[in-house]
């Protein structure tokens, strides 16, 4: 535990230097990041072959572990692309001057040392290092075991990048996958700014009652499609399948379909694409509120618009939700009512991504409602402070 405290204090010691680094100096890191990532493409896949064959066939983390050519120049790609964003430091979020003569400007700043627990995705080792890099962050990173060999892979290819930049390792920051290390950050009062928890409900849940630092909740998605009475039905099924089997391991993917009951008898039409996938549907009760993260769907028939949104209500994550109708007048009422992140018309699910939003990457998606809501981008990561200056001017 020594030792684990003593890499986040000088974690927390890089983060002043970093948080001074010019634009150039981090967009420079991020180039030479790419870079490193698509020379040492072989050797990390060689480490992820190892990961992934040590986790059963069956687990639904295997696929978000599992890294292949395209997904390594994928990330690059999305490092790339966090490095062309503009730069957001000491961007002026308003400006006044008051009747007592000083001049008031808010200003965004990084919010320091943001750590990271997260389950067997290699890829948020590079996304949160990428984010943090760009806001002039310092990144603790802390992966699970799953992932050991290909997070230490990216670990050392990291440490090398930010040396040749001139930039202290402590810069992003990578603890081992162990118990150990998840305890101290979360622990670690006044080293971290903020926790942010990216995995299973239950990992999140975990670090929500355990952190004695600031935490941001990256939810579970539980994501319903409702498709209304008036519905395309073509394009119905189009949303229903690309939702829920575009990439069934991730947050995003689609859980439960509503359908309203004045289309019950195409119900089959509606899920044949899904079923052509070999998804296996659900109807049971007990089923309703399951993040399945499989090729599995609930079905649920409701006989209203209203009755579609109390289910949301009752069993939804707050994470994203979708309708399928031709009615402007439904469309509104279910982006006013509809409680979540994000709220899709006519749209699947599946764009609920940080690239996709044209953030470059993210940290996780926000289901909660203080400081950052949906995918968090480069402007989640920053927070703000207050400048005040004037000739002279006293209270009186």
């Amino acid at each position: 535990m020594r030792e684990l405290m003593a890499r986040l204090t000088a974690a927390k010691a890089a983060a002043r230097r970093l948080a001074i680094l010019s634009d150039e100096a981090r967009r420079d890191v991020l180039l030479r990041l790419a870079a490193a990532l698509r020379t040492r493409t072989p050797e990390l896949l060689e480490a992820n072959a190892a990961d992934v064959s040590e986790m059963p066939e069956g687990d639904p983390r295997r696929d978000r572990l599992a890294l292949s050519e395209a997904r390594v120049e994928a990330i690059a790609a999305a490092t790339e692309s966090v490095a062309a964003l503009p730069d957001l430091l000491w961007e002026e979020l308003e400006a006044r001057t008051m009747p007592s003569g000083i001049s008031i400007r808010r200003v965004r700043v990084p919010l320091g040392v943001v750590g990271c627990i997260y389950e067997a995705r290699p890829n948020v080792t590079v996304d949160v290092a990428a984010l943090c890099l760009r806001t002039g962050n310092v990144a603790v990173l802390k992966g699970g075991k799953e992932a050991a060999r290909t997070n230490a892979a990216l670990g050392a290819l990291l440490a090398d990048v930010l040396r040749a930049a001139g930039l202290p390792e402590a810069t992003v920051t990578l603890l081992p996958p162990t118990h150990e290390a998840a305890e101290a950050l979360m622990a670690a009062e006044g080293l971290v700014d903020a926790l942010i928890p990216r995995g299973s409900a239950r990992l999140i849940e975990a670090v929500r009652r355990q952190a004695r630092v600031p935490v941001i909740e990256t939810g579970a998605g539980v994501c319903h499609v409702y498709v209304h009475e008036d519905a395309d039905l073509a394009l119905a099924a189009r949303v229903i399948d690309n939702a829920k089997t575009r990439r069934v391991s991730v947050c995003n993917a689609l859980d439960c379909v509503l359908v309203h009951r004045a289309l019950q008898a195409r119900v089959p039409e509606l899920l044949a694409p899904c079923r052509a996938k070999g998804v296996h549907f659900h109807e049971a009760p007990e089923d309703w509120g399951h993040e399945w993260l499989s090729m599995n769907l609930s079905v649920r028939v409701v006989d209203s618009l209203d009755a579609a949104l109390d289910h949301i209500a009752r069993y939804g994550s707050g994470h994203s939700e979708a309708i399928v109708t031709e009615s402007p007048e439904a469309a509104e009422r279910f982006r006013r009512e509809v409680d979540a992140a994000c709220v899709y018309v006519n749209t699947p699910t599946s764009f609920t991504d940080g690239g996709e939003f044209g953030l470059g990457a993210e940290v996780g998606i926000s289901t909660q409602k203080l400081h950052a809501r949906g995918p968090m981008g480069l402007a989640a990561l920053t927070t703000y402070k207050w400048l005040i200056e004037s000739r002279g001017a006293l209270r009186p």
